[in-house]
């Protein structure tokens, strides 16, 4: 990026960024909104006009309460949608229409339907449509992503997500929406499996192939699966596996491991423990390389933990790897480029949770490419 992050703008103009649901999430994103140069956060909307009020009045924006008319006033250049999963086709479509730019809160959307409609509009309208999936940001995460790229493992041919997670049922409670299908959209593959579930897809390719399980073990308070399994096909003829599970207390840890064919493996744990709570908590370990068998580099995983465990301690980690990606996004559309994570890259994430719910449904392998409706 032009300047390096949260550089100098080199002259360009800062965009006016409006935010889109004022709950949780929109905390971290004010937050690092208030970082970036290239960006003057100018309106907040929320169905619940008094939320909007509060966090416009917090950083001089204007608060609304209707997506179309904040649209019509604010003048703004870009979107950043913070509203439950169902809920983000509407306001990035409308943001689209009108010709502004959209970042979207992981994931994309709950439906394929609602994917297409939005990548259909933002394409016809010529606007950018990113979704957040900040921790492609991670130092470990693009070590892996360059060892892989340069052919240090030799072709990715086996890729494995563990995540041992916990939620209490006070996180349920917390927010109306939580839990449900109708307003959640799903479980741990929805909410905390997106990000590495996008991780594998970036580091193996193209998917042919998912059969899924999921289940619901322990919160019987809410519909949504808990706990689910799939095993992956890709295109490139590449293997993987994905445990991902809210059902082991108090949280153990969330990694990501791709194995080469020439034996050598690269890997991440993202999470140490229960992954944070958007708005509630903090990120409270670094993101390590666990895992590192390149020939000749084997000594080098001691040495990136040194220094990622020392940059953890220099910055604020909740807010950092936002900012870095909404920082990537603002500078795609200055210098029109597409976002490093693009809408595709979004609706491949919601395409693998909705082959899993329907290889679960209908007992049988999901082929790809996945279409809106069967």
């Amino acid at each position: 990026m032009r300047g390096g992050v949260f550089g100098k703008l080199d002259g360009m103009p800062r965009l006016r960024i409006a935010l889109v649901g004022c709950g949780k999430v929109a905390r971290i994103h004010t937050a690092a909104l208030s970082r970036l140069p290239e960006a003057e956060l100018v309106a907040a909307c929320d169905s619940d006009l008094s939320r909007a009020q509060v966090l416009a009045s917090e950083y001089g924006a204007r608060p609304f309460a209707d997506i179309r008319r904040m649209l019509a006033e604010a003048r703004v250049d870009a979107v950043i949608v913070c509203t439950p999963h169902p809920l983000h086709a509407e306001p990035a479509i409308a943001a689209a229409e009108r010709g502004v730019h959209v970042l979207v809160e992981k994931p994309l959307a709950a439906s394929l339907a609602d994917c297409d409609a939005m990548l259909t509009t933002a394409a016809r309208a010529g606007v950018k449509l990113g979704v957040v999936s900040q921790r492609r940001f991670y130092e470990p995460v693009l070590r892996m992503k360059a060892a892989i790229d340069t052919g240090k493992i030799g072709r990715p041919v086996l890729g494995v997500v563990l995540m041992f997670n916990w939620r209490e049922e006070s996180y349920y409670a917390s927010d109306p929406w939580r839990g449900r299908w109708d307003t959640e959209g799903g479980g741990v593959l929805v909410n905390q499996a997106p990000h590495q579930l996008d991780l594998l897809q970036w580091f193996l390719g193209p998917i042919e192939e998912i059969t899924g399980y999921w289940a619901n073990f322990n919160h019987p308070s809410v519909e949504v699966d808990d706990t689910a399994l799939a095993l992956i096909g890709f295109a490139g003829g590449g293997l993987g596996c994905v445990v991902a599970s809210l059902s082991q207390k108090p949280g153990l840890f969330t990694k990501v491991h791709v194995h080469g064919s020439n034996g050598a493996s690269v890997g991440v744990q993202t999470e140490s423990g229960a992954s944070f709570i958007a708005g509630v908590g903090q990120i409270s370990e670094p993101p390590l390389n666990d895992l590192w068998t390149i020939p000749g580099e084997e000594h080098l995983r001691a040495a990136f933990e040194v220094e990622d465990r020392a940059r953890f301690r220099a910055l604020d980690p909740t807010t950092h790897y936002h900012a870095v990606q909404i920082q990537d996004f603002l500078r795609a559309i200055l210098e029109d480029r597409p976002p490093l994570v693009t809408g595709q890259d979004g609706r491949r994430v919601v395409e693998m949770f909705t082959a899993i719910y329907r290889s679960n449904r209908e007992r049988r392998a999901v082929r790809f490419p996945l279409h809106a409706g069967g």
